[in-house]
This record gives structure tokens, C-alpha cells and sequence, in this order.
């Protein structure tokens, strides 16, 4: 989920968790399990009426200082590593997936003062490491390499951004999978870190002033101690700080205290002259846009688009002409142009590109040229136009697949992005903008042959008569019904797009078919596409996926007892959710760091934020949605669930782990069936940012071997 309401909790005392057998309903392909106990609290709160039991609130405990959550959670990895160690297939998928990603993987490079920054993977490296070369073709010297920054992997580098003349650089610290960031300045020529510290950053963007002497970012207040990874953001300002300076001395720039719950990110344009502030509330790209003109000492932010209304992404500008995306009467996206120095409230808006049937996914101008990035039914699309909105053609992609990223500036004479597919590995092009033409930077080299594998995209009719598009990647010669992971996201105006997944090449390997539905609740046709999934229509995004899976069994893409369903984050909801209204469509389920308490989601951390996509559990009309589809409080006892394996971390603070311990605790208390209902507690993995790939790989072949087991998939 991007960054981008009160009851009362009730601490319940529990003993030390022990086993205890449950009696569930007979399943003829397993014996049933011993779950560890979780004591059943009496809590119930009063939703405008409606009584709601919450008896696993005491699970909502920080595991790192509560003991009776920590035994539990002991408890729980204790049978879970048990019964994974029981599937033969797990060896096979690791050995294999160690194969697959033991390949040289490549970030877009930045250019900077003539340098270019870059990151890479050698293969199996944890973490990946930044490197700079002198020239585009040069040797490359390591910069900053994290792998030796702990001893498990676990502490990663966030975010980096060179000053404008490649001389030093800023960067995060990620630790443990954390969303809080702490921020280094080091001397690129010297690889020395200098004193500055900086602390309590989450969600912010790190922009350079034109003359390096210090840097922007966003924080928020240091939270009250022992509340690091339970406490709701609210507050956060922006922040400058001078090179050389105790974080102390650091200017406010913006902030709006009477509106706590406003975010704030930064960006300096590329001629350094604007400083550029885009103010949030939620996760909608619903944005407010406040100005500083940096070349007058004593300027003031100015507000130029008031309120919070639409979407306005900075694509560039030439002097006072400011070039946006919006979707202002435009719910798929257009490029317009305002003129800052026009003195106005509101600067006058120009249209310079109209919405077109595709999607405007973005837009930067880049030597002189406005390049833009569309989604035609879910593959991208690379146009050119003038600083006057002419058309000058398309840039040539490599095939049918995702532009995932770019760099350069207006001043740029090259550019450079990332194309992927489901077979591509992720690929780096340099782009001449004088003659159009595109040329490998790198590429990686793989353990698998790309021609073996099909992809098909087909469209298939919701409950409700919506068509969804959905990816279906095969092995050649895999026919008939075959067991089959079917994925989807749906919410937060995310669109799952073409990529290449070394884990999923492992499942299609063995003759498991992969697909990919687009849902709504996305981005994938805009504004209409997301509206359509979201709030009051959530339901839809369910009906999309159950109606995935009916089509794949109606197509004989799979079988009876042959799908699986996976989904992580608002995926995760997803798939609890559809799990306790059709259990009998699928076989096995793997609901990762999902949001859970759909009525409690917004006490914690980021989850405030996510009112946008889901509604406010404190109003009557929200809370009816809500309770309707929360997966904690809809598991259906009497009814047979297929198999799941759930997972979380204990240092995720985007969605607290709360939510997954009382969905788990709920699951293995219900009588649904004797298939294994377990979860997967990592340590210092977080929601996924930042994950070392030793253990990607670890739970890859967990997740790959429980499915396998419980769709009939037969390794080899």
C-alpha cells in the first residue's frame, strides 16, 4: 500500500499459550492439527448498535514487549515450521530458486555532475549495492554496499538522491523491514559518511538543494517511547538541513498543524529554482500543490492548487511554466501547462495533451521533449511530444510488457528506463532523445529460457457483466486443467502490471500455471477503473477475483482442488475475504501481511491513511461495508476452507501484525475443516520493503510447497 477512528482496548491477561486439539470438521487428505491456544477475550464494542466481539484483541500487542503475544507467536512457528518441513517439495523449489535468481540485476541509473549512480545485484546478495561510474560505459566502483551492515541481512538502503553536481550523496537506512528511515550524507569521491544524522523519516522524498549545501525532507514528531511501530503518523512537516549541522539546527519549511493528519513531500525543480511541496491526506491522488521560489531569499510557500480535489504530478518545468498530469476533467489523465509567474490564486491552465482512451501512467520532460508513459489495456505505451503538446510519435519498446521506471532531466540529451515482462527480466535502455532510438544499457542473463514459457491475455465477464482482463503465463505444453496460483491486488489505484518474477518462473516451471487478474479498485483504466473498487464498491473487487477463478475452471485452465489464490497487503485482505465467502473455489490460500480488522485498521500506524479506499469504520454507512466483508469477523464455521498458510512480520509497521495473529486465531478456532490453517512469523522482515534475498527465497519455497501439496502440483 502507498502513503503514501476510537473505541477502547482492552488488555487481556493470557497464560502462556499451550497446544490444545480442536475437533474439525473431517477432510479425507489430512489429519488435523494441534493449534497453539489463544485465550478468547470478552471484548465487545458497540458499533452504532450492532454488538461486535473482538475476543484476540490482546493479540493487538507490540510482540516486541508483550510476552503472552511473543509465546504465541513461538507457539505458532513452532507447528508451522513443522508442518512445512513435511512437504518433499520444498528442497526442490529452493535449490531451483537459488538458480533463479543468481543473476546480475541492475537499477536505472541516475546521472549526476557527469557520474553516473546506479544499483546491482550480483545474484544472491541480500541486499543490492549502489555503485557510480565516471561515464555511461564505465567501470563501475562500489559506493555504498549494505550487506555488512547486520548480521541477518535485514538492514537494507531506502532511498538515495546525488546532489545536482554528483559530489555527495543522501540515502536511508532501512532496518528490519521498518518503514522509518534514518538518513546518511557521504562524500562520493571519498566514500567517507559524514557526521549528519537525520531521524524519524517515513514516506518522504530527500531532494537536493541546486547548490549541495543541504537538503529537503519530510518527517514526522518522534513518537512517545515504545509506540515506534504501533502509533498513527500524524504531523508531518518538511524539513531543510544545512550540511555540517546537528539535526536540531534543521529549518522548518511547511507544516500544517491544524491539520495533523496532512501529509507533505518535496521535490526542487531541475533548474533548482522551485521548490515544489504536494500536500496529501490519504492515499488518493488527491493532492494540494504549494510553491517556494527559491531565487528570491525572502519567498513565502504560495499556494497555486487549493484543496485536495485531484490528482497534480509535477512533469516539469521551463522557468515559470509548470507542466502537470492531472486528472482534472481528465479521469484517465492529460498534460497541461500554468504559467507561475501569473500572479493569481489558481494560475491559469492550459491544455497541452487531451485525455486519450489509454491511461496516463506518467510524464517527464526530458531534453527538451515531454515523454509519457500510457497503459493500453495493461501494457505500456511510450510517447514523445514537444514542450507545445505536438505529437512526434512513440518510443520503440522491446515487446509487450512495462515500462517500470526512467531518469534524466529537461537538460538531458539521454534517458534512461526499465522494461520487464513476465519473461523479461527487468532490462536497462538508454534513450537517445535526439534520434529516438534506444540502446541496452544492461542486461541480465538468466537461468531459464524465456521461449519456453506462453502468455496470454484474455478478458472474462464479472458478476455484474464489468470485463477484467487477466494474464495467464504457461509452460509450453502445459494443457489442460493444471494447478494454477491465481494473483490479484485490487485498491489503491496500484496497477499490477508485466513484470518478471523469478518465484513465479519456479511454480510455472513445474507445470503450474500463473495468472494475473486485473480487478477493479486499480489503476489499470483510471479514475472510473479505481472508483469502481473502492469504498462502497469494495465488494466488487471480490466478485472480480471469485469470478477469476470460476472462469479459469470453466476454460479448463484448472480443476477441481486445483487453485490457489495469493495476495499481500490490500492482497491480503482480498484473499481473506474471498476465502470466507466462496471457500469452496479454491484449494489453498496464502493471505500475506493482509489488513484483517477491517474495523480496526486506522489505529495504527499508516492505516489511517488507507480511509481513502475503505471508509471510516466510525461512521454508520462505512461501518455496514466494512463489517460485511472484514475477513476477521466473516470466517464461516461449517463450511469446508481450502488450506492456508498466512504470514506477517513482527516489524511490520505498515500493517501492524495484529491483524494476521487474530484472522489466524480466528480460523484455527472455527470448524472449518481439518486442512492446515497456519501462519508464517518472519523476524525483522517488515511488509516486504527491504527483504533480504536469502529469505525471499526461504519462504518462496514454503509458500510454493504448501500450494503444491494442497492443488496436487507434483514436483520434480
Amino acid at each position: 500500500m502507498r502513503r503514501a477512528l476510537p473505541l477502547m482496548l482492552l488488555a487481556t491477561t493470557v497464560s502462556v499459550p499451550a497446544f490444545a486439539q480442536k475437533s474439525p470438521m473431517t477432510d479425507p487428505k489430512t489429519a488435523p492439527l494441534s493449534y497453539p491456544a489463544a485465550k478468547r477475550g470478552d471484548v465487545v464494542d458497540d458499533y452504532f448498535g450492532t454488538k461486535v466481539a473482538d475476543p484476540y484483541r490482546w493479540l493487538e500487542n507490540d510482540v516486541r514487549s508483550d510476552a503472552d503475544v511473543q509465546a504465541w507467536v513461538e507457539a505458532e512457528n513452532k507447528v508451522t515450521d513443522a508442518y512445512l518441513a513435511t512437504l518433499p517439495g520444498r528442497d526442490v523449489f529452493k535449490t531451483r530458486l537459488k538458480a533463479l535468481f543468481d543473476y546480475e540485476r541492475f537499477g536505472v541509473p541516475v546521472k549526476k555532475g557527469g557520474r553516473y549512480f546506479y544499483s546491482r545485484n550480483s545474484g544472491l546478495q541480500n541486499q543490492a549495492v549502489l555503485f557510480v561510474r565516471d561515464s555511461a560505459a564505465g567501470q563501475g566502483r562500489v559506493l555504498i554496499d549494505p550487506n555488512g551492515w547486520s548480521s541477518d541481512g535485514a538492514t537494507a538502503l531506502g532511498e538515495w538522491v546525488a546532489s545536482d553536481d554528483g559530489t555527495k550523496l543522501v540515502y536511508t537506512v532501512q532496518d528490519g523491514g521498518t518503514d522509518w528511515r534514518i538518513v546518511h550524507v557521504l562524500d562520493v569521491a571519498t566514500g567517507k559518511v559524514l557526521a549528519d544524522t537525520v531521524e524519524w523519516v517515513k514516506f518522504s522524498g530527500l531532494a537536493w538543494a541546486h547548490d549541495g549545501s543541504g537538503f529537503y525532507y519530510s518527517r514526522f514528531p518522534a513518537p512517545a517511547a515504545g509506540a515506534k511501530f504501533q502509533s498513527t503518523n500524524e504531523n508531518q512537516a518538511v524539513y531543510f538541513h544545512k550540511i555540517g549541522t546537528p539535526q536540531s539546527d534543521d529549518a522548518l519549511i511547511y507544516a500544517t498543524p491544524d491539520k495533523p493528519k496532512q501529509g507533505h513531500a518535496v521535490q526542487v525543480t531541475d533548474d533548482g529554482n522551485w521548490l515544489v511541496l504536494t500536500t496529501t491526506a490519504g492515499t488518493d491522488n488527491r493532492y494540494e500543490i504549494t510553491v517556494v521560489d527559491l531565487t528570491s531569499p525572502d519567498a513565502k510557500p504560495r499556494t497555486i492548487v487549493p484543496g485536495l480535489d485531484n490528482e497534480w504530478t509535477l512533469v516539469g518545468n521551463v522557468g515559470g511554466n509548470f507542466y502537470w498530469q492531472t486528472n482534472k476533467d481528465a479521469p484517465r489523465g492529460r498534460i497541461v501547462v500554468m504559467n507561475l509567474y501569473a500572479r493569481s490564486a489558481f494560475p491559469p491552465v492550459r491544455e497541452l495533451v487531451p485525455q486519450d482512451k489509454d491511461v496516463l501512467v506518467s510524464a517527464s520532460i526530458l531534453g527538451g521533449k515531454i515523454i509519457a508513459t500510457y497503459s493500453a489495456d495493461v501494457k505500456s505505451e511510450v510517447r514523445r511530444y514537444s514542450l507545445d503538446g505536438v505529437s512526434e510519435g512513440t518510443v520503440a519498446l522491446p515487446g509487450i510488457g512495462s515500462v517500470v521506471g526512467g531518469s534524466g532531466t529537461d537538460k538531458d540529451t539521454e534517458a534512461f528506463y526499465a522494461f520487464t515482462s513476465f519473461t523479461t527480466p527487468t532490462t536497462i535502455f538508454r534513450y537517445d532523445v535526439a534520434s529516438g532510438k534506444s540502446s541496452i544499457w544492461e542486461q541480465p542473463k538468466v537461468a531459464f529460457d524465456p521461449a519456453g514459457f506462453t502468455v496470454d491475455q484474455q478478458f472474462y465477464a464479472s458478476k455484474d457483466g464489468t470485463k477484467v482482463p487477466m494474464f495467464i503465463v504457461r509452460k509450453k505444453g502445459t494443457s489442460g486443467p493444471a494447478p494454477t496460483l491465481l494473483y490479484a491486488y485490487g485498491g489503491f489505484n496500484i496497477s499490477m502490471n508485466p513484470a518478471f518474477s523469478a518465484t513465479r518462473i519456479a511454480w510455472i516451471e513445474q507445470g503450474g500455471v500463473f495468472a494475473l487478474a486485473n480487478i477493479r479498485g486499480g489503476g489499470e483504466y483510471g479514475k472510473a477503473w479505481h472508483d469502481g473498487g473502492r469504498l462502497a464498491n469494495k465488494q466488487n473487487v471480490f466478485d472480480d477475483f471469485i469470478a477469476a477463478g470460476e472462469y479459469l475452471k470453466a476454460q479448463g485452465i484448472t480443476g477441481k482442488d486445483q487453485l490457489a489464490i495469493e495476495g499481500g497487503s490490500n492482497g491480503g485482505l482480498l484473499v481473506g475475504a474471498v476465502v470466507n465467502q466462496r471457500p469452496d473455489l479454491f484449494a489453498a490460500a496464502l493471505p500475506q501481511v493482509g489488513v484483517m480488522d477491517m474495523l480496526r485498521f486506522d489505529k495504527f500506524t499508516a492505516g489511517r491513511y488507507w480511509v481513502d479506499d475503505y471508509g471510516y469504520p466510525s461512521k454508520p454507512d462505512d461501518f455496514k461495508v466494512l463489517y460485511a466483508y472484514s475477513p476477521y469477523h466473516n470466517v464461516k464455521g461449517g463450511h469446508a476452507y481450502p488450506a492456508i498458510l498466512a504470514a506477517t512480520a513482527d516489524t511490520d509497521d505498515r500493517v501492524v501484525p495484529g491483524h494476521t495473529f487474530k484472522y489466524t486465531a480466528a480460523i484455527q478456532a472455527a470448524d472449518i475443516g481439518a486442512r492446515p490453517h497456519l501462519v508464517r512469523i518472519e523476524t525483522r522482515a517488515g511488509h516486504g520493503s527491504g527483504k533480504p534475498t536469502d529469505k525471499i527465497i526461504d519462504e518462496t519455497a514454503s509458500d510454493w510447497a504448501f500450494i503444491a501439496k494442497w492443488t496436487g502440483l507434483v514436483v520434480k
